[in-house]
């Protein structure tokens, strides 16, 4: 890489520009045979967690019955019992006969998740779970209540194969997927913690989290948890239909009101679009120029900056669902002014309307003594995006404290 290739237009070289550049502080990150960072697209073979009726569409749920000898109609008990009562428990299922109960329920609705511990912001409006899977595999989920709605920000993988080197997730590589019902199954726990009463902070008098005469649950989903979710195709497309099929056969989502993220697997991107499933989907861009996104998002190195864009661009034209950006901006390393110039010159390049970036300050992670820009640079950022008409909103991060916000997830047990 020529010795300039990091700095910013003539125009903008003053005395006090400065480059950070990208490295790993306190961990080595895995590198490949030609000795660029090691990306893991496929999932390390381990033991299978058992089947789930979370795994099963409603019609092989109740081919899954009928081959136990049951009557069909007992799938549909059971899937009342997980995705609106949201529990596994046979003492609760007085509905079922109570003569093999027990072990119908065990092998339909079998534990896939053991809680491990959970932490709590002092106000008790967030809280992070770390979760114990079948195989001993460990992952965070991170439950959050906002004004007029509840998201939880859950995971994809056990640990992460994009080795990026600013995130505590893809420190330890990728362990393996993780299932369909895994993956909504943080979700049906998440919404039992809150009809426990467990979340704290002010909640809604009436709206899309709860009423009266509904009880709250969890209203919005990011798939900014651990992993990379395209890397996990298929079980997050099962996963994503479970979620949005309406009650009793799933939990009953709204498509809008799910993000999928992704650092930019451009073929998955394309399928994502052709689903009919119009989630909202967001880019984690983090650089707009190639030269230092290859070093920060090492994926960069099969598809670049334009191919994710212009991806991202198409998923808009199918769905016709506003694309994220997300962007972290880190101190004087990708949060230099000709930077917003030149997102905002690529965005506006492929149309108006169709995006909205949302930087976010960094989040400290373990290991790391990369910094958060500051407040000036947050502002002049913003400032430039805007003046070139892209909508921009500083994202609101929560969980600092317990190690639960963005790029904080590392599922450590001790």
């Amino acid at each position: 890489m020529p010795a300039d290739a990091l700095l910013p237009p003539a125009r903008e070289v003053t005395a006090r520009t400065i480059q950070v550049r990208p490295k790993t502080e306190g961990w080595q990150q895995a590198k490949d045979a030609d000795g660029r960072p090691l990306l893991q697209f496929a999932s390390p073979k381990r033991g299978k967690p058992p089947v789930h009726l979370a795994d099963l569409t409603a019609e092989q749920r109740r081919a899954r019955l009928v081959e136990l000898g049951l009557p069909a109609f007992r799938a549909g008990q059971l899937a009342r019992h997980y995705f609106t009562r949201y529990t596994s428990d046979p003492a609760e299922m007085t509905d079922l006969p109570a003569a093999g109960r027990e072990e119908l329920v065990a092998g339909l609705l079998p534990e896939l998740m053991t809680e491990v511990r959970r932490f709590a912001t002092d106000r008790g409006d967030t809280i992070k779970f770390l979760w114990k899977l079948h195989d001993g595999a460990l992952v965070e989920s991170v439950l959050m209540r906002y004004p007029g709605r509840i998201t939880l920000c859950v995971s994809s993988q056990a640990g992460c194969g994009m080795n990026c080197p600013f995130c505590a997730t893809g420190q330890a590589g990728l362990t393996r997927n993780m299932s369909a019902a895994e993956i909504v199954d943080q979700v049906v726990r998440a919404n039992r913690v809150i009809a426990e009463g467990a979340l704290g902070g002010k909640k809604a008098a009436s709206g899309s989290t709860g009423s009266r005469t509904t009880p709250e649950r969890v209203s919005n989903i990011v798939f900014m948890g651990m992993g990379e979710p395209l890397a996990n195709y298929n079980r997050l497309m099962t996963a994503l239909r479970t979620m949005v099929a309406p009650a009793p056969e799933g939990l009953g989502m709204s498509a809008r009101h799910i993000t999928v993220s992704t650092v930019g697997l451009v073929p998955a991107i394309k399928k994502l679009a052709e689903e009919k499933i119009p989630v909202t989907f967001a880019l984690s861009l983090h650089a707009p120029d190639d030269h230092l996104r290859d070093e920060l998002i090492p994926v960069n190195s099969r598809w670049k900056v334009d191919e994710a864009l212009d991806a991202a661009r198409a998923y808009f034209d199918a769905t016709g669902r506003r694309v994220s950006i997300e962007y972290a901006l880190i101190k004087d390393m990708n949060d230099h002014g000709w930077r917003a110039d030149l997102l905002a010159e690529k965005l506006n390049a492929r149309g108006h309307g169709w995006v909205h970036v949302n930087p976010i300050p960094l989040n400290p992670t373990p290991g790391s003594v990369w910094t958060s820009s500051t407040v000036e640079a947050q502002q002049e950022f913003v400032r430039r995006l805007e003046a070139a008409g892209i909508p921009t909103t500083i994202r609101d991060t929560r969980g600092k404290e317990i190690d639960g916000a963005c790029g904080q997830l590392a599922a450590v047990e001790a």
